[in-house]
């Protein structure tokens, strides 16, 4: 493939670094723990879809009301990120992990105390403002620990975590739900996110890259020292770090981030619908059984964890061969989506078999691409010192559609001449909700046009994308 000719500004190789064994191990222990610590966040999220048919059938709640609880989920979800990634510069990700944790943890309580509507939205609602930082800023954290141009294969890990989780939880749950009762699926996840916080104070740390903060007051920048007395290296170590950068309002509105949030906008749109929607599509509209249903869920997240795990290793081989992070970042997030849109569009005249379980495949799973992509494309053009800040934002814009997809398509079933129609009808508006937000995503991410737009001065001042360079496997 020939040399593209918007290349990205040259840098240091990422072996110049000094990264410490002891260092090394020790990140590789932190990304074991975010990727656990992103697979209970999503098993949190598909409990409620997976357990759907039964619940709705013991509360007696139409689809209206199971698409409102869904909804209230997101509430504050999108709020949350925003909040806590403003502050993120300033509270060790040590413990903002942690508290997070704890609270999935409580929120699983009023459903078991109390069975009813009011106690299911208040617990999705905790759990929602709990989670909606979870992304970003385990992102944020896992970047503390592995320097630029060894980002690509951590970044896909942590939102496979993601995938996994479904993968893994969806048929266990479904076990829990059908043997047991659906409350014991949510007596199951509680356990496991205590558990988790048992473990993570005894391995979690701030990484020493970045230069934010760590637990101590330290700074964590180029030629300082820990507590230890030990020089800590430094994300861009050898180059100025710029500490204010451009205005926020600049980084949030140039293409990039803005393309970014619109590819990952389309990718929840059809997050927020599969978890909420798709079990229980499959068992009254594809007349499978809870245990078929999850089957196919699982295989779903596979699709997802595959693609998460292959396609940021060929972007790191298209950019040793020297090409821009547009084409090699930008184009593929955005295609994700659009293919995926164009899958779901189908699905509603697709014959039964094969061909149908295709289509959910790739409208439900190709679109997770988009996810890693866009934060690595983000991270092209925002300093260090701004990093937390743009995630939150870029986060809380993301996902909002979790805050009314659910709902909305609930009502649109309920209020359809029959329940085909209304799926149909829910399938076709986020088809094309998603086709757009893919085309314009791949119109407008430029990391290295606006990189250079945003610092005239010098590129290289402000770190680069996290997968420019090859990534140490």
């Amino acid at each position: 493939m020939p040399r593209s000719t918007d290349t990205a500004p040259a840098e240091s190789s990422p072996r110049s670094e000094y990264v410490p064994h002891r260092t090394e191990r020790r990140a590789w222990v932190i990304l074991v723990m975010i990727v656990v610590f992103m697979m209970i966040s999503y098993a949190d999220k598909a409990v409620l879809g997976l357990a759907a048919v039964p619940l709705m059938e013991e509360l007696g709640i139409g689809k209206s009301t199971y698409g409102l609880i869904s909804s209230s989920f997101y509430l504050l979800f999108s709020l949350s990120g925003l909040v806590v990634g403003f502050f993120s510069a300033r509270i060790s990700s040590r413990a903002l992990l942690l508290a997070m944790a704890a609270l999935w943890a409580v929120a699983q309580l009023p459903v078991l105390l109390v069975a009813a509507v009011p106690s299911l939205i208040a617990g999705r609602v905790l759990l929602g403002m709990a989670e909606g930082p979870a992304a970003s800023m385990s992102m944020h954290a896992l970047y503390k620990w592995f320097p630029i141009g060894r980002r690509g294969l951590p970044s896909a890990l942590q939102i496979g975590g993601a995938a996994l989780g479904t993968a893994v939880s969806a048929p266990l749950l479904t076990w829990l739900i059908v043997d047991h009762g659906w409350r014991s699926a949510f007596v199951a996840l509680m356990l496991v996110s205590a558990a988790w916080c048992l473990v993570w104070p005894f391995v979690g740390k701030d990484g020493p890259f970045g230069g934010e903060r760590n637990p101590a007051g330290e700074r964590n920048s180029a030629g300082e020292r820990n507590s230890a007395g030990e020089r800590k290296p430094a994300e861009g170590a050898g180059r100025p770090l710029r500490a204010a950068g451009p205005p926020l309002r600049a980084l949030l509105t140039n293409g990039t981030v803005a393309g970014g949030i619109l590819s990952a906008f389309g990718s929840h749109w059809a997050l927020a619908l599969s978890s909420a929607w798709l079990p229980v599509y499959l068992q009254t509209q594809m007349d499978m059984t809870a245990t078929g249903a999850s089957t196919v869920i699982s295989g779903v997240s596979v699709v997802s964890l595959v693609l998460l795990l292959s396609v940021p290793a060929y972007v790191d081989c298209l950019k040793r061969r020297g090409v821009s992070s547009r084409r090699a970042d930008g184009i593929p997030q955005g295609a994700a989506v659009l293919v995926a849109g164009c899958a779901l569009a189908l699905l509603p005249f697709a014959g039964g078999g094969p061909v149908q379980l295709l289509l959910i495949a790739m409208a439900f799973g190709c679109h997770a691409v988009a996810l890693p992509l866009h934060y690595v494309t983000t991270a092209t053009v925002v300093p260090d010192a701004r990093r937390g800040a743009v995630f939150g934002v870029v986060a809380a814009s993301g996902t909002l559609p979790g805050l009314f997809v659910p709902y909305l398509t609930g009502h649109l079933v309920d209020n359809a001449a029959t329940e085909t129609a209304g799926y149909t009808a829910a399938f076709l508006l986020s088809a094309g909700v998603m086709a757009v937000c893919g085309l314009l995503a791949i119109a407008t991410i430029r990391p290295e046009r606006d990189a250079r737009r945003l610092n005239p001065a010098g590129v290289a001042a402000t770190p680069q994308a996290g997968m420019s360079k090859p990534v140490a496997q």
